[in-house]
């Protein structure tokens, strides 16, 4: 299994970015919707406390992954129309401007709010503004809105991989999935 992407799929290290990223930002969003709900307490501190942390490893592994893009090929993309093509790029570049704008909306809110930020109770983050509860109103619902929007790209995500696999029958989700075999390609695929 290779580290580097190939033309034909993604490498081992842009699999795992991928999967840890969508797992911690699943799980996140869950916590998120969680704790909303929570009676106020010690308890709901401390589910903050992890959401805010898990938000934080998602930016940091934003910033990793995109780092890793800068050396790492991209494989070709598989045969499919234009307007797909073109529908499958935007949606991926919405998706990386939602994981950045989401935990920074997330850090101004704390910022804004006048709390202190910890990541996993291991050291502290500088605020990114002072206290003001304009900012903090503005970016709190900045923060929801964006979580919202991103369930919808999520959804159009997944559903365009899972129609490339079981309707087109394309490696588009193969090349992804880890220990998957790809499918041969048709005489008549053009790259």
């Amino acid at each position: 299994m290779s580290l580097k992407s190939t033309e034909n799929r993604w490498g081992s290290v842009a699999r795992m970015l991928h999967w840890l990223m969508a797992l911690a930002i699943i799980g996140n969003g869950i916590v998120g919707l969680v704790m909303d709900e929570m009676p106020r307490g010690m308890s709901k501190l401390n589910t903050f406390a992890i959401h805010k942390s898990i938000g934080l490893t998602v930016l940091a592994l934003l910033v990793l992954r995109a780092s890793w893009r800068l050396f790492d090929r991209k494989p070709d993309d598989e045969p499919m129309p234009r307007w797909q093509r073109l529908a499958a790029h935007a949606t991926h570049g919405v998706l990386y401007l939602l994981m950045l704008a989401i935990p920074l909306s997330g850090w101004i809110y704390n910022s804004a709010h006048g709390y202190a930020l910890q990541w996993f109770k291991l050291f502290n983050l500088p605020a990114l503004s002072e206290k003001n509860d304009a900012l903090s109103d503005f970016a709190g619902d900045a923060h929801e809105i964006l979580f919202w929007v991103l369930v919808v790209v999520l959804v159009a995500h997944v559903g365009g991989a899972l129609v490339h696999h079981w309707f087109e029958r394309d490696n588009t989700l193969l090349r992804m999935l880890p220990f998957a075999r790809l499918r041969p390609k048709n005489k008549g695929d053009q790259p």
